[in-house]
């Protein structure tokens, strides 16, 4: 991450801003160093700072970088929205890189996540996508859960659903969150965490 030396943090985050053409509001920044100097004169800041765009850019270099290590070409975009980082992949083997049940691409999503977020020293919320895949499985999963709890509804009794990824539970949880007499939680740890869709009378 870069870093920036100012007289103080106020002008420190101004060159930052002034090199990545961005606000100060849109910097990201850690206070690295502070020297008082002798009357004021001699005082400096350094910070470490970063904006959206080194994420966006840091993630597609990063995927750029494993695919020419694996030999394979791929197409990635990347967008951002409310601080969340969306990937687009089309490889020329899609189906190896989502791998059997998504598995391998969960596995990507979760290694390059833990990159973004170790290299900029914060949480990183990102999610890959290929050609559509994720999309796709969001319709099934939240369809499949729909007829569930319609069962749960009718047999006003509890159901859980199978072990799967966070941003899958997400697409349930929101999918259902309108549903009358249902709510969902969340059980489990790790790779086992689940879904519970329970019945829930005085929901209206």
């Amino acid at each position: 991450m870069q870093t920036y030396t100012g007289k103080n943090l106020d002008d420190a985050l101004a060159i930052a801003a002034s090199d990545k053409h961005v606000a100060k509001d849109d910097l990201k920044y850690t206070v690295l160093e502070e020297t008082n100097g002798f009357l004021g004169i001699g005082s400096k800041t350094t910070i470490s700072a970063h904006c959206k765009y080194d994420i966006m850019e840091f993630i597609k270099n990063y995927l750029q970088s494993y695919f020419d290590n694996i030999h394979m070409k791929a197409t990635i975009e990347v967008s951002e929205e409310n601080d969340f980082y969306n990937v687009n992949l089309d490889a020329e083997n899609n189906a190896i890189i989502i791998g059997k049940n998504g598995k391998t691409l969960q596995a990507i999503n979760s290694v390059l996540k833990s990159a973004a977020s170790s290299e900029f020293k914060r949480r990183v919320r990102v999610l890959i996508d290929i050609n559509g895949y994720k999309e796709e499985k969001y319709q099934k999963v939240c369809s499949l859960a729909e007829r569930v709890a319609k069962t749960v509804i009718r047999s006003k009794t509890d159901a859980i659903l199978d072990p799967m990824p966070a941003d899958e539970r997400k697409a349930i949880h929101n999918h259902l969150h309108d549903m009358k007499h249902v709510s969902t939680v969340s059980e489990g740890e790790g790779n086992q965490r689940r879904l519970k869709i329970v019945y829930t009378p005085d929901k209206d």
